[in-house]
């Protein structure tokens, strides 16, 4: 059978540059980067500064202290947010985000609305829209911290970061974006976007699982997240994951010394898949935009009288991994809030399929999946009582 891995936008395959960046780490270099009194300690150390720098480059940093190793993108979001929240509460207590955010940033405000905060959550358009315009109505003179992600990882929106950015520094209140599911998949600079933080997750631009970073910008006060020892300058306690961060560092030299080759293939294959799956399944809707604001590798649609679940199922008896939302909401039976926050009613939004290409997928790939889906799509209405009455 046909193997074909479409959920790029859940976790990649690890780059084998990535692993052997890692390897030393594991067997050579393996020392507490804190212990700074022998050798192997102090190598670990230099080597802990040199990925540091790295990562700032990459991300357009202006000095490598910006930048705070954690153990993931959700807990960069969550330290991000509670601790923007907690250290400015002297200043105000309202928050900004979207109706569309990632899990990790909207519990996150729930948490804090239990805790005195009140959140703002903004509407999206039709194609998951957030404009610069409906974010400065919201801020009043309590306003502390706007959160608002870079590109939407359901259905690839990319949103108007830099206009955000600059509303929030008219206003100067501190702005957060979640660029988790845009490193790798379009240009990220911190300084040209003229972001406060932003959160980064290694596993989403072929890095290994279990570490991520937050970049703060200089000046920016945030509370601590994990409290103990001295690591990440006193901020983020916990001895560092030097190989999980070695591994993240050179994926991220590799996207984005890759970067355009690498979009310009995603783009075609993703394309490929949305006019194949539109020319060959009635009844069906892209959700996000068609093409401009759209992330280069996200295809993401809803087909009416169907469930995503048992599409899913049915693909991977072909061979087809692919997901009808976001992993970490993967277990929940309730219709995509990306989908509900667009417009959609529950029945489209319970029948959405999203397909995430990377550089590795080839057009015979795209086409299996073309010629196998309509099969599937079709024997499912099949059985559906409501598409019966379709028919006739």
């Amino acid at each position: 059978m046909k193997s074909v891995y479409m959920d790029n936008n859940a976790t990649t395959a690890l780059k084998k540059e990535a692993l052997d960046a890692m390897l030393p780490y594991y067997t050579d270099i393996y020392g507490n980067a804190s212990s700074k009194f022998y050798k192997i300690g102090r190598d670990s150390e230099q080597a802990l500064y040199q990925m540091r720098v790295s990562v700032a480059e990459n991300l357009g940093a202006v000095n490598a202290n910006e930048i705070y190793f954690t153990g993931s993108g959700c807990e960069a979001d969550n330290w991000a947010v509670k601790g923007a929240a907690f250290a400015n509460k002297s200043r105000g207590n309202h928050i900004i985000t979207s109706k569309i955010e990632h899990h990790a940033i909207l519990n996150t405000c729930e948490y804090l609305e239990k805790h005195g905060f009140e959140v703002t959550y903004l509407d999206v358009d039709e194609y998951g829209f957030v404009s610069a315009e409906a974010v400065e109505k919201a801020i009043t003179d309590k306003t502390i911290l706007i959160s608002i992600m870079t590109a939407n990882n359901e259905i690839g929106t990319i949103e108007p970061i830099k206009e955000i950015a600059d509303v929030a520094k008219r206003h100067k209140v501190i702005f957060h974006t979640d660029a988790v599911q845009a490193i790798g998949h379009m240009p990220v600079n911190v300084r040209e976007l003229g972001v406060d933080m932003m959160s980064v997750s290694a596993h989403k631009f072929h890095g290994p699982k279990g570490v991520g970073a937050l970049y703060i910008r200089n000046g920016v006060r945030i509370d601590n997240l994990i409290h103990g020892g001295g690591q990440e300058r006193g901020k983020r306690a916990a001895t560092e994951n030097l190989a999980g961060i070695a591994g993240m560092a050179k994926a991220l030299e590799v996207a984005v010394k890759n970067l355009e080759h690498s979009m310009s293939h995603c783009m075609r294959m993703r394309d490929r898949l949305i006019k194949g799956i539109k020319d060959n399944i009635p009844y069906c809707r892209l959700n996000g935009p068609e093409k401009d604001g759209r992330i280069c590798n996200n295809v993401n649609f809803s087909f009416q009288y169907v469930e995503g679940e048992s599409i899913l199922m049915m693909l991977d008896m072909h061979g087809i991994a692919a997901s009808s939302g976001s992993a970490c909401a993967s277990g929940s039976l309730d219709p995509s809030h990306v989908l509900m926050a667009i417009g959609l009613p529950h029945e489209i939004a319970h029948g959405s399929l999203r397909l995430s290409v990377c550089d590795n997928i080839t057009e015979d790939d795209v086409d299996y999946v073309i010629e196998v889906l309509p099969h599937i799509i079709q024997r499912l209405r099949d059985m559906s009582p409501l598409y019966e009455g379709v028919e006739k």
